[in-house]
């Protein structure tokens, strides 16, 4: 979801190294309801219909790679979080399929689309939560799969932009570099860097750890 331009990034905290931890789920959300979502049993569409999904409702190339980006980092994540990888990486790529038709409505139409098709709660959920404060909703993540993609989108946006600068693989890419313009206001300014920070508060990882765990999962990306 991250509107990214060229020479565009609060400033954060100083950030401490450590290891995963259990993130305080059980929040209030927009819904209403703070009970745990239960574990996805519904069938997903396979990778190969996911992605026809993604092209027949989004046509703009960048948007289309920040889903692929997103995807990847997601999918990374889940074998650290026990989650299913397959679950995790369509979540990814179909967080925004409402984003380029329907701006000021994002993720509502989605949302509506995803329980039409009998998607899993889980996944609604996460959806729901990575627009936190976007278009007035308020749904805080009570998964480690939404945790996840809301630390994940925002930040995808700031590696594109650091790319663009410097055309470098994103598996090369120092952690340092990309933590000085994390906290560079004048970078990639469009991005919002506060769910960038709720999401590792609630995914149970500092910002410096987490950006070097996509520096790892976006290595996969040419």
């Amino acid at each position: 979801m991250p509107n990214v331009g060229a020479g565009e990034e609060i400033r954060l905290g100083r950030i401490r190294v450590a290891s995963f931890a259990p993130p305080p789920y059980g929040l209030a959300s927009r819904r209403g309801a703070a009970d745990p979502i239960p574990p996805s049993t519904m069938p997903l569409p396979t990778a190969e219909e996911a992605r026809a999904l993604l092209e027949q409702h989004v046509q703009d190339p960048y948007q289309r790679l920040h889903a692929t980006m997103v995807a990847a980092a997601m999918g990374g994540y889940a074998p650290r979080f026990e989650g299913d990888p397959h679950l995790w990486r369509l979540t990814g790529l179909l967080h925004d399929l409402d984003f380029e038709r329907f701006p000021d409505r994002h993720p509502a139409e989605a949302l509506r689309w995803f329980q039409g098709w009998g998607y899993p709660e889980e996944m609604i959920h996460a959806v729901e939560a990575h627009a936190h404060g976007y278009n007035g909703f308020t749904t805080l993540p009570r998964t480690p799969l939404a945790a996840a993609l809301l630390a994940c989108d925002e930040l995808c946006g700031i590696f594109y932009a650091y790319r663009r600068l410097n055309p470098v693989p994103y598996g090369q890419m120092k952690v340092s570099s990309i933590l000085k313009k994390v906290r560079e206001p004048s970078f990639a300014a469009k991005i919002d860097r506060s769910t960038i920070q709720l999401g590792c508060q609630h995914l149970g990882v500092p910002l410096d750890a987490h950006v070097a765990n996509l520096v790892g999962f976006l290595a996969e990306l040419p």
